[in-house]
């Protein structure tokens, strides 16, 4: 079966850094576009990054970007997002997601799922 599993999520300082990783099984995601969301406690579930099977087309929400950067591995099955000047309102729990055909910001439109990381900003 199909699973997504998402790592490198915990605590951190305002201003400091995490790398999240998600490691895809059970088919090739390649073709993919792989992305990442996020939900806060009481808020929709918001799009966070996405990047394209190539890394040649990246997108990012405006509230990250500049902070955030998104990378995948297609050997590794693997998508990465690198978090740096953390702040408070980043605080969520984070969802690596796939789909196929064109990059979408909504969620409905992404196909496969992982689980989840919670990250934590402190002020």
């Amino acid at each position: 079966q199909v699973q997504m599993v998402e790592s490198g999520g915990g605590l951190a300082q305002a201003g400091g850094s995490l790398r999240l990783s998600c490691v895809a099984s059970g088919r090739t995601f390649s073709d993919h576009i792989m992305a990442w969301f996020r939900q806060a406690p009481g808020k929709e579930r918001e799009f966070v990054a996405a990047v394209s099977w190539s890394s040649t087309d990246t997108y990012y929400a405006d509230s990250v970007k500049g902070r955030f950067t998104i990378s995948r591995d297609n050997v590794k099955n693997t998508v990465y997002l690198q978090m740096n000047n953390l702040r408070p309102e980043d605080t969520a729990v984070y969802y690596c997601a796939a789909r196929w055909g064109i990059v979408s910001m909504e969620r409905k439109a992404y196909t496969y799922w992982g689980q989840g990381t919670q990250v934590t900003v402190s002020s």
